[in-house]
């Protein structure tokens, strides 16, 4: 039987967006409704409130993940214009640099010497965006693809704690959506961890902490803007 290795790094860019949108979904509108409604509000704007959030907050990540993305991928493309000109300019000394990384990673130098020789050969920039540089085309910068997964994970994840609160009795709201989102969030780690590869406990504590010590919080200035009004 072939030997068949499972690696999860071709991940590390969809993952990312669609875990911290996911994760940001619930906690900020789990937390902004518990906020609300520790204030004795209405039902009706509690679910405003928690709409007007996942609108506003959805956009938010959208907007922020297409702006980060977006100045990593320039910052991607000045680098390969960047090499492109090295290796026009100064192909014998691009060609040292790139056998020296390859001794210091411990091939010998003669040998790093044909290697480098070889993979220039074939494709010197790549080679340099890859050694060099640490650019693979499998983790590059997708601003587009981090906006969409981002927004749409967020939305999602706020409409757990909308859910619970539209089910709750008016009496339980605090309760059955702080119940409900954190089983949410469990979940989220425990589902991003199995897809990461990392330890699925860690993953699931990790996001439970956060959001409820977010929700507790925020539960807490709810009551006092409550009573102060």
């Amino acid at each position: 039987m072939a030997h068949q290795e499972d690696h999860r790094s071709h991940r590390i860019g969809w993952l990312r967006a669609a875990v911290l949108g996911a994760n940001d979904g619930i906690v900020s509108i789990a937390s902004l409704i518990i906020g609300v409604a520790a204030a004795h509000t209405s039902r009706e704007d509690i679910l405003l409130a928690g709409i007007a959030g996942l609108v506003a907050g959805a956009m938010s990540m959208a907007a922020g993940e297409y702006v980060s993305v977006s100045s990593q991928a320039d910052t991607e493309e000045a680098d390969i214009a960047l090499e492109q000109r090295h290796l026009q300019e100064d192909h014998e000394f691009e060609f040292q640099e790139l056998a020296e990384i390859y001794i210091k990673r411990g091939i010998q130098p003669e040998l790093a010497k044909q290697v480098a020789m070889q993979l220039m050969a074939h494709d010197a920039l790549d080679a340099h965006l890859k050694d060099e540089l640490g650019i693979y085309e499998r983790i590059t910068a997708k601003p587009i693809q981090a906006a969409f997964t981002s927004a749409t994970m967020f939305t999602l994840g706020a409409a757990m704690p909308l859910i619970a609160t539209f089910i709750a009795p008016p009496a339980q709201i605090i309760p059955i959506v702080a119940s409900f989102s954190l089983f949410s969030l469990a979940m989220l780690g425990t589902l991003a961890a199995y897809l990461g590869g990392a330890n699925i406990w860690k993953g699931a504590i990790r996001v439970t902490f956060w959001g409820t010590l977010a929700m507790g919080l925020t539960a807490t200035a709810g009551k006092l803007f409550g009573i102060a009004a």
